[in-house]
């Protein structure tokens, strides 16, 4: 039980290129001889329809393409969870959230698009499963895929995050979500709306402008240094030594503003221009 003393938070965290370096999509043609660029072909093609929500576009395919929805099996989705990479150190954010900031306690959920089998797959021994909350589908006794139950993605994350903040007892400026991509963005929007904390983990425009602090590193530990300096209030030397005590040290740490500009002069066509300031 959490001590009445230590601060309560929620940590949410996307699945897909968050806390791993490969896309479930990708995996999963690969493990059915599907072509990759046939996967990237079909999912780029239903996000310019907006035919689905952002995230949303491989349950489509598991739903109504052919391809998939005919050759793919329960089974199939537990065997990609095994074969994804997974960042390192994601058991020891769980640790760490869990127990190691003084005064602070944080409940570590997975909130994705990706189905439910392949997360707690990937994660197994890791994050318990009922802290995950992936997309959820009704399967015939052969393990085909009849139905969809329900998608966590896009606007469908901020409802199961909203669930969970009920549950929890968790007021809204409490909570902390990690994302990388376009279906973060309603759940990231809605997270800084009400003052909560949004971190992203890639460069993609449409995420780092969005969050309030972007962290890129090969190591899932690294999404712990804005948690330890804005919200634990720990400082740099700190930091350091929490990484040392589980055997990392910390050799490059760069704070860069980056301010994406378009030049555009009358009859000109457009020139992008990146200006990187060091804070």
């Amino acid at each position: 039980m959490v001590s009445k003393f230590r601060k309560h938070y929620l940590f949410a965290s996307d699945f897909d290129q968050t806390l791993t370096f490969n896309d479930t999509g990708y995996v999963l043609s690969e493990l059915l001889g599907i072509s990759v660029k046939e996967f990237e072909r079909k999912a780029k093609g239903m996000a310019k329809l907006n035919l689905v929500q952002q995230g949303a576009e491989l349950s489509y395919l598991l739903l109504h393409d052919p391809e998939f929805h005919s050759r793919v099996r329960r089974d199939h989705l537990f065997e990609v969870g095994k074969r994804i990479r997974l960042k390192e150190n994601i058991k020891q954010i769980y640790e760490i959230l869990d127990r190691r900031i003084d005064g602070f306690h944080f409940d570590f959920y997975v909130l994705s698009a990706a189905p439910v089998e392949v997360i707690q797959s990937a994660l197994e021994g890791i994050v318990p499963e009922d802290h995950i909350f992936g997309t959820e589908f009704k399967y015939k006794a052969s393990g085909e895929i009849e139905s969809l139950v329900r998608a966590t993605a896009g606007y469908g994350k901020v409802t199961r995050l909203d669930q969970l903040e009920e549950e929890l007892g968790i007021p809204a400026d409490h909570v902390v979500y990690v994302g990388d991509g376009s279906s973060d963005i309603h759940v990231m929007l809605h997270v800084n709306r009400r003052d909560g904390f949004t971190i992203a983990v890639s460069e993609s425009k449409l995420v780092a402008q969005i969050a309030k602090r972007t962290v890129l590193g090969d190591n899932a530990l690294a999404t712990l240094v804005p948690i330890l300096e804005e919200i634990a209030g720990w400082q740099r030397p700190q930091i350091r030594q929490l990484f040392e005590s589980y055997g990392f040290l910390i050799q490059g740490w760069d704070r860069v503003q980056t301010d994406w500009v378009t030049l555009r002069p009358s009859g000109v066509v457009a020139e992008k221009a990146t200006v990187a300031d060091a804070k």
